[in-house]
């Protein structure tokens, strides 16, 4: 019984080294980027992004938890807008600051996620004319401290957060081109 034992305790430990090698060699930053054409001028989408309180018609995370908690400070819109929130675990904690805002071309948000987990990101939004349409992209980058690239490990960032980032690019398009 004893040697049972230690062979399921050094099977562990060799698949949590496995596991923490596998963590080490991954990236120690992340970039997740969608880019959508959208036939609307890049005017009408600067001014759904740069204004935290039109998140609401467009963002793909405003409908995670409908209780969710919603504080606005700063700004109305554009540099020094604040926009936190926090909710159930689909939603986890979070603040957003808007630090740049280039009408109509730029937005970039200083991100923090307290809950689930804690993470210290930058947001990018870029409208760009292109043939009478404009080439919309959203782009979230940051470090990958060991934990994240544990997570690493199982997950793809890139998947799980590009489909979010698919379906608010949609959203906005509906939105822009209706």
């Amino acid at each position: 019984m004893l040697e049972i034992v230690a062979v399921l305790i050094a099977v562990i430990l060799v698949v949590l080294v496995i596991i923490i090698a596998l963590a080490a060699r991954k990236p120690q930053s992340f970039k997740v980027q969608r880019v959508l054409s959208m036939q609307a001028p890049p005017e009408k989408i600067f001014a759904l992004v740069e204004d935290f309180h039109r998140w609401g018609l467009w963002s793909p995370y405003e409908n995670r938890d409908p209780a969710m908690r919603r504080t606005f400070s700063g700004a109305e819109r554009g540099k020094g807008a604040v926009y936190a929130w926090e909710g159930n675990k689909n939603v986890g904690s979070g603040r957003m600051e808007i630090l740049e805002s280039n009408a109509p071309s730029a937005v970039l948000i200083k991100l923090d996620f307290f809950k689930p987990f804690e993470g210290h990101n930058q947001a990018e939004f870029t409208m760009l004319p292109q043939d009478g349409a404009t080439l919309v992209s959203w782009m979230m980058h940051g470090p990958a401290p060991l934990v994240t690239r544990l997570m690493q490990v199982f997950v793809d960032l890139d998947v799980m957060i590009g489909k979010d980032f698919e379906a608010g690019l949609t959203n906005l398009k509906k939105i822009v081109e209706a």
